[in-house]
């Protein structure tokens, strides 16, 4: 259950020959997404569990679930913009039924990420999770 965004991303990765390809883009993301207001990256945003900063700022109008995120380091940004594209414009409802580590491991990223990324990955999608569940 992942959004068009999400797929578009999926078929990039196909094209890719080489993880080295595959993190430039996924650094490329992060540099094309908008930055965070500086108002919101304040301790509520702040999510705990990443080795760098790592700020998520969601909203829900008309039960469409959004987020915003902004991080100090590129690769991270660039996870955050991944995480973009498979929850922003879901209906709130579906946001916990995702199964994100799936979803992930198609584009393979828990291969290639440090086991400190991965941690920082899983406590946004946790975040992402228990964001969505309170607006429900």
């Amino acid at each position: 259950m992942a959004t068009a965004a999400f797929e578009e991303i999926v078929e990039d990765f196909e094209f890719m020959e080489d993880w080295e390809d595959r993190y430039r883009h996924v650094i490329d993301l992060g540099k094309a997404m908008e930055p965070l207001d500086d108002a919101l990256k304040v301790p509520a945003t702040k999510v705990d569990g990443c080795a760098s900063q790592v700020w998520l700022h969601a909203t829900v109008e008309g039960g469409v679930f959004r987020f915003d995120g902004d991080s100090d380091a590129m690769i991270v940004r660039g996870l955050i913009a991944v995480l973009r594209k498979l929850y922003n414009g879901l209906p709130l409802q579906q946001v916990a039924s995702v199964d994100a580590k799936a979803e992930l491991g198609r584009l393979e990223l828990n291969e290639h990420l440090s086991s400190q990324r991965s941690n920082g990955l899983r406590a946004m999608i946790e975040r992402i999770r228990e964001t969505a569940m309170a607006q429900v």
